[in-house]
């Protein structure tokens, strides 16, 4: 059996010593070498061309974010692991985007490790349990963001308009002699539409005016 080729890329010396000595331990893995950075993972990539690539982020020269999107370009064979001590959406969304098939923490244990390998070997992805919770909390972030959106869509030109003056401070009074309407009209107009929005106190009506762009601070 042909054992997957694996290119380890840190500019810690250390870090690269200890994954090595652990890819060492399985039936299935071969280190084919080792590089500090961004363009030296290039180089060997070029040179080596490993099955499975482990990609550090933030590295001297070249970064692993512009590695990964070279190499995805010049290699398509070739698979890309992120290994990072980060694993928030921050970092995580990112690799994705620059063409990584898997994201671990170097603090995963090397069954993780091993597990990752061997899944993006066949074609799959692999991300750890902490990088998946991190994608599904910006899903439904922009989720909410998104149905913010709809949610504004939903209301009238006559009723964005009012929203936008009576979170500027206007009272009923003042934007009905500027729109040239009744106060009762402005008041229902105020109603129906913080009852689209599901709010019920100006704090949150303002609150909700910031976020979606309405007023500036």
């Amino acid at each position: 059996m042909r054992k997957i080729k694996v290119l380890i890329v840190d500019d810690h010396t250390l870090v690269r010593d200890g994954i090595r000595a652990l890819l060492m331990l399985a039936a299935d893995l071969e280190v084919v070498g080792e590089a500090s950075n961004g363009r030296e993972a290039l180089e060997r990539t070029r040179q080596l061309l490993p099955d499975v690539v482990l990609m550090d982020l933030a590295m001297p020269i070249m970064g692993g974010l512009e590695a990964m999107r070279r190499i995805r370009k010049e290699f398509a064979g070739t698979r890309i692991i992120a290994l990072t001590q980060y694993d928030d959406s921050e970092y995580v969304i990112p690799a994705i985007e620059a063409g990584a098939r898997g994201f671990l923490t170097k603090m995963a244990a090397f069954s993780e490790l091993a597990t990752a390998i061997q899944a993006v070997h066949r074609g799959d992805s692999y991300l750890s349990p902490t990088a998946a919770a991190a994608l599904v909390e910006e899903r439904q972030h922009m989720a909410g963001v998104d149905g913010d959106r709809d949610t504004y869509q939903s209301l009238t030109e006559r009723e964005r308009e009012i929203l936008k003056l009576v979170v500027e401070g206007y009272t009923a009074r003042q934007i009905a002699d500027m729109l040239v309407i009744s106060p009762k009209t402005v008041e229902w107009h105020r109603a129906s539409l913080m009852q689209k929005l599901n709010i019920h106190n100006k704090m949150d009506l303002i609150r909700y005016a910031i976020r979606k762009g309405v007023i500036l601070l």
